[in-house]
């Protein structure tokens, strides 16, 4: 197996092996990796040859190339990617919808991943369908939103981490990574435009509460109820309703942050009236923005959409309770943009010419 080098995006400046120098090389090195979005050590021309040399022989500066991108009439785009050591993620660069992020419709948005793969087999993704393989690093998830930048000619001005993986299942890598994205000697991201997304894992959001960083918690939690969410969500079993919701309660009290409850309608699951009654209480409870999102279709599961008059009618449950709700008529239902299909697609194909 090839053996990598360290990212030079896996560290920070204050641990980067620069030699006996002064401090403020590590300054100018951040400035080349950020703020001039340098392609290569090589361009880091204030820097004396001989420490490009040592940076080039220690660290890799590329952590993944581009593999694919497919585009929409909508403008958004998925970007397939892949690491040096094989493996395949996907980000999403989606214009930003008003309704969604409270952001005008000329920002981007990028749907950051976190993990090759998926361990928690929620039923309705794609992403675990190959099973888990490993977490990114921090310099993994960092490179998405620079190489985006560098191949779509876009400005990435919020983050939404609910792409492939479960972010707080990677959450020491995650947090590293959080802390780059917000610095001002990195990405510079404000944290109130950083949205993580989570399937449920109740310890963990508990821990993020307490971390200084505000950025926002989306739960995904498409189930008014333990049996419907045990029903297409294994991780339910091990953190229930009442303690998942608990955790959420903590980290809205301690963070003081409107949340958000992704909830994906599928036919015959989840789509009931009782199902938007009781969504309705869960979310005055945590003072709580609900995004309705029909299913995105994806082959190889027996998933469906419901019928538009089925989904206005489940959002005019939670509009008439004065709760906050959009449906999200998701952009890149035509490129495959729900999470993991684009690698699934690649998977087979590079099985098939095996």
């Amino acid at each position: 197996m090839k053996l990598l080098r360290p990212l030079l995006l896996d560290q920070n400046p204050d641990e980067w092996n620069l030699g006996d120098g002064p401090d403020y090389r590590h300054q100018q090195v951040a400035e080349w990796l950020f703020a001039k979005r340098a392609n290569s050590i090589g361009e880091m021309t204030n820097l004396s040859a001989a420490l490009r040399r040592q940076l080039e022989t220690a660290y890799d500066f590329t952590a993944l190339k581009l593999a694919r991108m497919t585009g929409s009439a909508d403008t958004t785009r998925k970007l397939l990617w892949e690491l040096r050591n094989g493996d395949y993620i996907e980000s999403v660069l989606i214009p930003a919808s008003p309704d969604l992020f409270g952001e005008r419709s000329d920002r981007f948005t990028l749907c950051v991943s976190t993990q090759v793969g998926c361990a928690y087999g929620c039923k309705f993704c794609a992403s675990g369908l190959e099973g888990w393989k490993r977490n990114l690093t921090a310099g993994e998830i960092v490179a998405q939103i620079l190489e985006t930048e560098r191949a779509t000619k876009k400005r990435i001005n919020n983050l939404v981490f609910m792409g492939m993986g479960e972010p707080l299942a990677n959450y020491a890598n995650l947090m590293k990574a959080l802390n780059i994205i917000n610095a001002s000697w990195g990405v510079g991201i404000g944290a109130r435009h950083i949205t993580v997304s989570t399937s449920g894992l109740a310890p963990q959001i508990r821990e993020m509460a307490g971390q200084p960083l505000q950025i926002r918690l989306a739960l995904s939690l498409h189930g008014a109820t333990d049996e419907v969410r045990q029903q297409i969500m294994p991780v339910n079993r091990k953190y229930p309703l009442a303690v998942l919701l608990d955790a959420c309660a903590d980290y809205q009290a301690k963070k003081r942050k409107m949340m958000t409850l992704e909830y994906i309608l599928i036919e015959g699951v989840n789509d009931m009236t009782e199902q938007a009654a009781l969504l309705v209480k869960h979310a005055r409870r945590l003072h709580a923005k609900v995004n309705l999102i029909p299913y995105n279709t994806v082959e190889g599961l027996e998933w469906r959409r419901p019928t538009d008059a089925v989904i206005d009618r489940f959002a005019a449950i939670l509009h008439a309770a004065k709760v906050t709700a959009t449906v999200r008529r998701e952009k890149g239902h035509d490129i495959d943009a729900a999470c993991g299909q684009l690698r699934l697609k690649q998977l087979k194909a590079g099985a098939a010419s095996a």
